[in-house]
């Protein structure tokens, strides 16, 4: 059904309401002629915003459309990402794209994030193009390995760096990262880091190897793992880790969040198996959703099989349009038996979001029922990060 178009009783800025006006035009439009209208006029707005950093306006219209329309919302949203990752600034001539190239790791000590080192980008740059990226694109890394906390903040920001990232490309040369200004770094026992990028190609020209017609993202992803991966371990010292398929950086960064709620399980359970002695057969997980107004996350706590102390706990947020379904906790009980927990308890009443008031950290579900402080035993709590995850 057609979407009235919204009068300014709401009180929205005249640009969120141009924003509105144009997004609800691309999605009730019903040809490529008319898409190509909106398309054009949509971008020139979203442009607009993004030159002048004004995240407000951006976020304002996504949040309306978010309960108004989802099919709009998609298009707003798809629109604002695409104009950020691409540099603003895509012309006749070429495409800009920003990358994300994330890998998952976990560990007992701090999980890295650092400067690299002109011998690893260079190695990296190599395995890139030849597994990832289609024939003559033009790339641009940063030498710097990001944690989440790192990353830039908001659509305004990463439009930004892609800009600047965007020009090292022209020159197929890599760009050097500030550090002095980074945020700290949470540490967890399992994160994701990012490695950022930017390609340059002829309009219309593949970026990937999979828009080849010799390649599938299966197989990129497959020869990623086992060259890219021998790149990226010595920048991951004392870390086990996986990666990720390199992408759009959006695209990428989804993936990634999505691929590290089953990895921190995994990352979960071989710490305590080898951290408590303890066998993944002698563990037990509690899964319980957490709320505010609606369901936010799951979230598991580990105790030793038979006892009530929880020793441990993984976050598992809801992403996107997920919700509190039998699928998604379909999901989990299929990772943790995978993993080798037999013994899984699901609470079926809702915890508030609660968090530790000394240290931050996530209460999880007890098998009384309790939300509580994940302790490990004394001995082992003093080799590990504040925070587990």
């Amino acid at each position: 059904m057609k979407r009235n178009r919204l009068g300014r009783r709401g009180g929205l800025p005249r640009d969120a309401e141009q924003l509105l006006w144009l997004a609800n035009g691309l999605a009730d439009s019903s040809s490529r002629a008319e898409d190509h209208f909106w398309d054009l006029r949509l971008a020139a707005a979203v442009d607009n915003l993004l030159s002048a950093e004004d995240e407000d306006t951006l976020t304002t219209a996504l949040d309306h459309l978010s309960t108004a329309s989802v099919h709009a919302y998609d298009e707003l949203a798809d629109m604002i990402e695409s104009r950020a990752e691409g540099a603003l600034k895509s012309n006749d001539q070429q495409d800009v794209l920003l990358i994300a190239v994330p890998v998952m790791a976990w560990s007992r000590y701090r999980i890295p994030a650092s400067p690299i080192t002109a011998a690893v980008m260079a190695n990296l740059r190599v395995q890139l193009k030849a597994h990832v990226l289609a024939n003559g694109v033009k790339l641009a890394l940063a030498d710097f390995l990001f944690s989440p906390d790192q990353l830039p903040q908001g659509y305004c920001a990463t439009a930004d760096l892609a800009t600047h990232i965007g020009r090292a490309a022209e020159n197929d040369s890599d760009l050097h990262i500030k550090t002095d200004n980074l945020p700290e770094t949470a540490q967890f026992l399992s994160d994701n880091r990012y490695l950022l990028g930017a390609v340059i190609v002829p309009k219309g020209a593949p970026i990937f190897r999979w828009q080849e017609e010799d390649c599938t993202r299966d197989q990129a992803l497959e020869q990623w793992r086992a060259q890219g991966g021998a790149c990226i371990a010595p920048l991951l010292t004392g870390c086990a880790f996986d990666v990720v398929l390199p992408d759009a950086y959006f695209a990428a960064s989804r993936e990634a969040d999505k691929m590290s709620r089953p990895y921190s399980i995994q990352a979960s359970v071989a710490f305590l198996s080898t951290t408590l002695d303890a066998p993944a057969a002698n563990l037990r997980a509690v899964v319980a959703p957490f709320f505010e107004r609606q369901v936010e996350e799951f979230r598991i706590g580990f105790t030793l099989r038979g006892q009530n102390d929880v020793v441990h706990g993984v976050v598992w947020p809801l992403l996107g349009a997920e919700d509190e379904s039998v699928e998604t906790l379909g999901q989990i009980e299929t990772t943790l038996r995978a993993c080798g927990i037999s013994d899984i308890l699901v609470l079926d009443n809702e915890f508030p979001m609660e968090y530790c008031d000394d240290c931050g950290a996530p209460m999880y579900p007890s098998p009384e029922g309790e939300a509580v402080h994940a302790e490990l035993p004394e001995e082992q709590a003093e080799q590990m990060p504040k925070h587990l995850h």
